[in-house]
């Protein structure tokens, strides 16, 4: 599998888990619609707000990944994929293969 297939099909993951986190968040308010909202004084308040904070910055770090994939995608769509952004210089391909998001070389990381 080439770079350009590695990062589609992420892509295709992190929007499939968005969609997953989409449908627990849904569940989590769902939960909570029957709860006391008084999370301090609820011993189930104090267990909704944690997995509603857990799936909120779940979503927000899958957010920046896909973010970061789609910027690859970018970059190899305009010619300047593997080149590091503040250098100019390439980036070592085992670098891209451990990181194929990256966009800066292993001295400007």
């Amino acid at each position: 599998m080439d770079l350009r297939e590695r990062l589609e099909a992420l892509r295709e993951d992190l929007l499939a888990r968005l969609v997953a986190l989409g449908a627990s968040r849904e569940q989590i308010v769902e939960a909570a619609q029957g709860a006391n909202i008084d999370d301090e004084h609820d011993p189930e308040g104090a267990t909704i707000a944690f997995e509603r904070e857990q799936v909120r910055a779940l979503s927000r770090g899958t957010t920046a990944q896909l973010a970061q994939v789609e910027a690859a995608l970018i970059r190899m769509a305009e010619g300047t994929y593997g080149v590091c952004e503040v250098c100019g210089e390439s980036i070592p391909e085992g670098r891209l293969e451990a990181r194929p998001t990256a966009s800066r070389c292993v001295r400007h990381a």
